[in-house]
């Protein structure tokens, strides 16, 4: 699957939950770990967990297994999909590890055409 469709079924899972802050950043030039991360927020612990199964179910219909999930009962859920990371976070940890300033060198991904019903 392109990365471009990881990307839009992955948004679309986590808007339909009602995720918060939801961005895309592409850091393949910045680092060998992937192409892109993702990263939402969620309103609690509970919500981090239905936000990171909603991903998790959403790929998998798709045919999209992760390589790895970390965190699986934390304020942060980490999501692997070798050329996607998934980061969904709890408010605390989202401003504790504030990986958007981290990773603001990489390219900003337009997510609000998915958001919008808009198709490439």
């Amino acid at each position: 699957m392109k990365l471009e469709d990881k990307i839009k079924i992955a948004v679309l899972a986590l808007s339909d939950k009602k995720a918060k802050e939801i961005n895309c950043t592409e850091i393949a030039e910045l680092t060998s770990l992937a192409d892109c991360f993702l990263m939402a927020s969620a309103t609690s612990s509970t919500h981090v967990k239905a936000l990171a199964d909603e991903v998790d179910f959403k790929l998998g219909e798709a045919g999209e297994q992760p390589r790895n999930i970390e965190g699986r009962s934390t304020d942060w859920i980490l999501l692997d999909y070798g050329d996607l990371i998934v980061h969904v976070f709890g408010k605390t940890a989202r401003e504790f590890y504030d990986l958007d300033k981290m990773w603001s060198d990489g390219k900003p991904v337009d997510i609000e055409k998915y958001l919008a019903g808009e198709e490439k």
